[in-house]
């Protein structure tokens, strides 16, 4: 009997199923958002992927959600780190429990978990990477940050070598600017794993020739783990 699972969620199986276990890309909204937000880019997607659209567990405004509360300080806007290390539990609880159980009668591949996020779930995503980087096989993280509490808590890059990161950014980002973009490239150039970094004209958002890439890199990873060729 499967356990319910620590977040609520929404769950598109892959439109091109192998003989195997289905990779899994679990999608982390921004704050505000829901679970419905990025499930939009699925269909242009490798259709290789189950996806698996996370709602947030903290309500931020008119039916939206959040991984942490934001608030302003003396130093400017910061997150609270309580609330995001509890985020950061449930994420991995929720995994562990969906690989363990399944989904839809599907059984997902421990081996190909992907996370992708926009802003506060790029955050999140980048967050689990730096400190359970073993559940993950990559991350694309769009518009995020890497804050001084997440980089404290980070473990030793020998752990991190097989992980894949592409990080995506706009250069009119007014929300999270470019400079935060840049501050994660310097931070994953100097470690020891597979990193991509690309800047875009848009602003805090997903546009056309940002999904393209981003399809295109999820799909060159599926191929080097051997998935039957969908194209």
């Amino acid at each position: 009997m499967s356990s319910p699972l620590p977040l609520a969620y929404r769950f598109q199986p892959p439109r091109h199923a192998g003989p195997g276990k289905a990779p899994v890309l679990v999608m982390l909204h921004g704050i505000g958002s829901h679970e419905g937000d990025l499930l939009q880019l699925a269909p242009y997607l490798d259709p290789r992927l189950s996806v698996i659209s996370l709602r947030a567990p903290l309500p931020w405004g008119a039916g939206g959600f959040a991984w942490f509360e934001m608030a302003w300080t003396p130093e400017g806007l910061v997150g609270d780190p309580e609330q995001a290390r509890r985020s950061r539990e449930l994420l991995s609880c929720f995994l562990d429990q969906a690989l363990s159980q399944g989904m839809a009668d599907i059984s997902l591949d421990p081996a190909q978990v992907y996370l992708l996020g926009f802003s506060q779930g790029a955050i999140m995503s980048l967050y689990l990477a730096l400190t359970q980087p073993e559940k993950l096989a990559g991350v694309v993280a769009i518009s995020g940050r890497l804050s001084p509490e997440i980089l404290a808590e980070a473990v030793e890059p020998a752990r991190m070598q097989h992980l894949k990161i592409l990080v995506v950014h706009g250069t009119a980002d007014t929300v999270l600017p470019v400079a935060f973009g840049r501050q994660i490239r310097d931070y994953f150039a100097l470690l020891p794993l597979s990193f991509t970094y690309r800047e875009y004209a848009m602003g805090h958002e997903v546009s056309p020739e940002s999904l393209r890439d981003i399809q295109g890199w999820l799909q060159s990873q599926l191929d080097k783990n051997g998935g039957p060729p969908w194209s």
